[in-house]
C-alpha cells in the first residue's frame, strides 16, 4: 500500500498514524486531537513527504485562492498545534521543517504497513533494533573468548532496554498529559474602541457612545471562556484620539481592535466595523452595515457574531464558533425606547448629580414608551442606588426605588445581569444582606463574565466581609477586563488599605491618583498614610488637594490627620471649618463627620454618628469590620452591637 495515497494510512516517527478515512491521527493506539484545519495542513503535508509546500499552496488548499482571512496568523497558529499534538520541537524538528519565508517540508520517513506488521510485539517501537541486532552478534561471536564476556554483553542489552524503556514510558506520560489534560486555552482579548459619530452632530455622541457600549456587552456574550471584551471605562480613553492601534493593544493588554463609525439619520443608520491585529496593525476584517433604525438591536447582534466567526477561524480553539444569530426583536412600543434608554446610560455614566438626575428622566421616559423594555428599569435601579451612594440622597428614600426597579427589570428578563448586579449592590449597601449580595453578584458574573463592575463591586463586598485574598483575585480580574479604569484601581488600593497593606495600598493609590489627580475615591491615601505612619506625607498630599479641590472633605482629612497626629486643637479647629463648609448641607455629613471624630478619638459622637449612619441605612455601615479607621474601637460593646446589626459580627 503506498503510503502517500490520499486515502491509506500513513504511518511514521515511533508510533504515530494518520488516518484520512476516519479523519484521526493517532499515538499508539489511541487518538490525538487535532482540529479541522490543523488536521488538514498535517494531511496536506504528510501526503508530500519530503517536499516543500509554500505557504500560499497551504492556503489554496485550505481556504481556496478568494480568501480575505487573516491566513498568516491561521497558519502559525495551526502549525503551532500540529507540533504540540506531534510533540515536534520546531528548533529540532523530528517530522516538519519550517523553511523560513517559503514554506514547510514533511521530513519524518513514512513507513509501509508491513514493516510495522513484521516488529516483534514486545519490542519498543522507538527502541534501536539495529543496536541490539549488533550486540546479539557480538555475543555469539565471543564464545571463543573469556566466558565473562557474553554476560557483559547480555547485562549491557538488557540496559539499554530499561533505559529505552523508561524514556518511553516518560515520554508517554508527558505526551498524554499534553494532549489529553490541557489546561486551559488562553482567552483572547479584544478592545472596542468608542465608534466615531459621523454626523457632524455632537449631541449624536450618546447614539455612537451607546452603540458602542452594547457591542462591549454583545461581543462579551459570544464566548466568555475563550474571548474577553475591554470595559467602556478603558476604551472611553480614547475617543477623538489617533493613538497607534499597537500602543493600545500594549496599553489595554488587547490582542485585536474593533474600530470603526456610525452615521445615522432620521430612519437609518450605517456602521462601518474593522477588526485589526493590535501587534502589527493588519487589517483582519472590514464591513459596512445599513440598517433602518427599528434594526439597530439585530445590527449588534450580526457585528459581534461576525466578529467571533473570524477571530475563530483565525485562532483556533482560543475561541467558540458563534452561533448564528437570532434577531432581537425591537422593543415593542418603537425605536425611541431604546434611543431614550441609550441616552440614558450615557448621562449615568458620568456619575455626577446632574448626569443621574438626567439619566433618571431619560429612563423614566424610555419605560413609558415600552413598561416591559427590563434594561430600562436596569438603568433605573442603577442611577437611584448610585444617588444614594455617591451621597447625592437620602437612602432611605432612594432605596426602595432602586430595589423596585431592579425587581421589576428581573421580573420581565431574569437573564439580565445588570439588575443581578443592581440587586446585590441593593442588598450589600442598604439591606446588609450579605449571602443575597455574594448570590446575586455570582449571578451576575455568571450570566456575564465580561462584566467589569460586577468584579469590581463584588470584590468590595468581599472585602467588606474581610475575605481579602478573593477580593484581591475578583479586583484582579476587573482590572484586566477594564485595565484603565482609576475607579478599579481605585477600589484594589482601597482592598490592600483594608487588608493592612499600607505600603502596597499607598503604591496603588499614587498609581491612580497619576491617572485622575481629582478622583474622590483616591483621596484615601490619607488614611493609607497615617496608618502606615507617615502623617507628614498625608498632610504634604492633602495641600495638593486642597488647590485641587477646595471642600468640607480636606477639612474632615485634616481633622484626622491631626487629631492621630496629638494636635487636638488644630484637629477640632478643622472640625468646626469642616461644618461651616458644608452648610447647608451639600454632601452627606455623616462620612465625613465619622472620619474627623475618628481622628480625634471621640468615641462618644463617632459611635452616635455611625448609629445615625446605620439608621439612615447608609452604605457607611459596610465598612465597620475592616476600616483601620475604625481599629480604637474593637472592643467596644457598643461598636460590636452595631456591627452585629449591619451583618458583619
Amino acid at each position: 500500500m503506498d503510503p502517500a495515497a490520499p486515502d491509506s494510512t500513513i504511518r511514521f516517527g515511533a508510533d504515530f498514524e494518520l488516518d484520512p478515512r476516519a479523519w484521526e491521527l493517532r499515538r499508539a493506539g489511541r487518538a490525538v486531537r487535532l482540529e479541522r484545519i490543523p488536521m488538514e495542513i498535517l494531511l496536506f503535508l504528510a501526503q508530500q513527504p519530503g517536499q516543500l509546500v509554500s505557504r500560499e499552496q497551504i492556503v489554496e488548499k485550505i481556504w481556496g485562492k478568494r480568501v480575505f482571512l487573516d491566513t498568516d496568523n491561521s497558519i502559525n497558529g495551526a502549525m503551532r498545534k500540529i507540533r504540540h499534538a506531534l510533540d515536534d520541537d520546531p528548533e529540532n524538528p523530528r517530522f516538519i521543517q519550517t523553511v523560513t519565508g517559503l514554506g514547510y517540508r514533511f521530513t519524518a520517513q513514512p513507513l509501509p504497513a508491513a514493516a510495522e506488521a513484521r516488529a516483534p510485539a514486545s519490542a519498543p517501537a522507538s527502541a534501536p533494533a539495529s543496536s541490539t541486532a549488533t550486540a546479539t552478534a557480538q555475543a555469539q561471536a565471543a564464545g571463543a573468548g573469556p566466558r565473562w564476556v557474553p554476560w557483559a554483553v547480555a547485562i549491557a542489552v538488557l540496559a539499554i532496554i530499561v533505559v529505552i524503556v523508561l524514556w518511553q514510558r516518560q515520554h508517554t506520560r508527558h505526551v498524554a498529559a499534553a494532549t489529553t489534560t490541557p489546561g486551559p486555552p488562553p482567552v483572547t482579548m479584544i478592545a472596542v474602541l468608542p465608534l466615531e459619530n459621523l454626523t457632524g452632530d455632537a449631541q449624536q455622541d450618546y447614539f455612537s457612545d451607546g452603540l458602542t457600549e452594547e457591542l462591549i456587552a454583545q461581543l462579551g456574550d459570544v464566548d466568555p471562556k475563550g474571548l474577553s471584551v475591554i470595559a467602556r471605562t478603558s476604551v472611553m480613553r480614547y475617543k477623538h484620539t489617533h493613538t497607534p492601534v499597537d500602543e493600545i493593544g500594549r496599553a489595554l493588554g488587547a490582542q485585536y481592535i474593533l474600530e470603526g463609525s456610525v452615521r445615522r439619520d432620521a430612519d437609518n443608520v450605517r456602521v462601518t466595523a474593522q477588526l485589526v491585529r493590535a501587534s502589527d496593525q493588519a487589517h483582519v476584517w472590514a464591513r459596512q452595515y445599513d440598517r433602518k433604525l427599528a434594526s439597530v438591536l439585530a445590527l449588534q447582534g450580526e457585528i459581534a457574531a461576525a466578529i467571533a466567526d473570524e477571530l475563530h477561524s483565525t485562532l483556533g480553539e482560543h475561541t467558540a464558533p458563534a452561533a448564528p444569530a437570532a434577531e432581537p426583536a425591537p422593543p415593542p412600543g418603537s425605536y425611541a425606547t431604546y434611543d431614550l434608554y441609550l441616552q440614558g446610560r450615557y448621562y449615568w455614566n458620568q456619575r455626577s448629580l446632574a448626569g443621574f438626575s438626567k439619566a433618571l428622566d431619560l429612563f423614566q421616559q424610555s419605560i413609558a414608551q415600552d413598561p416591559r423594555y427590563a434594561p430600562a428599569y436596569a438603568g433605573l435601579a442603577d442611577t437611584y442606588a448610585m444617588l444614594s451612594n455617591y451621597g447625592f440622597a437620602v437612602p432611605t428614600e432612594t432605596m426602595p426605588k432602586a430595589k423596585a426597579a431592579a425587581v421589576r427589570a428581573l421580573g420581565l428578563d431574569p437573564q439580565l445581569a445588570a439588575a443581578h448586579n443592581a440587586l446585590a449592590v441593593i442588598a450589600e449597601d442598604y439591606d446588609y444582606d450579605w449571602r443575597t449580595a455574594e448570590k446575586e453578584f455570582q449571578r451576575a458574573i455568571e450570566l456575564n463574565p465580561n462584566y467589569a463592575t460586577a468584579h469590581q463591586w463584588y470584590a468590595d463586598c468581599l472585602a467588606y466581609e474581610g475575605h481579602f485574598a478573593q477580593a484581591l483575585a475578583e479586583s484582579d480580574h476587573a482590572r484586566s477586563l477594564d485595565p484603565l479604569s482609576p475607579i478599579v484601581a481605585a477600589d484594589r488600593a482601597v482592598i490592600l488599605d483594608y487588608a493592612r497593606q499600607y505600603d502596597r495600598a499607598i503604591q496603588a493609590f499614587q498609581a491612580v491618583l497619576a491617572m485622575d489627580p481629582r478622583l474622590a475615591r483616591g483621596r484615601l491615601i490619607i488614611q493609607a498614610y497615617v496608618a502606615a505612619g507617615r502623617p507628614a506625607e498625608a498632610l504634604g498630599y492633602l495641600q495638593t488637594w486642597r488647590a485641587l479641590q477646595p471642600g468640607p472633605w480636606i477639612w474632615a482629612n485634616e481633622a484626622y490627620i491631626r487629631g492621630r497626629m496629638g494636635q487636638r486643637a488644630g484637629a477640632e479647629a478643622a472640625i468646626r471649618k469642616m461644618d461651616d463648609a458644608n452648610r447647608p448641607p451639600k454632601e452627606d455629613p455623616l462620612p465625613m463627620r465619622a472620619l474627623a471624630y475618628a481622628g480625634v478619638a471621640d468615641t462618644d459622637k463617632l459611635l452616635a454618628t455611625l448609629e445615625a449612619a446605620w439608621n439612615e441605612r447608609s452604605n457607611l455601615a459596610t465598612t465597620l469590620k475592616v476600616d483601620p479607621v475604625y481599629d480604637f474601637l474593637r472592643n467596644d460593646p457598643r461598636f460590636i452591637d452595631l456591627m452585629h446589626r449591619a451583618g458583619l459580627q
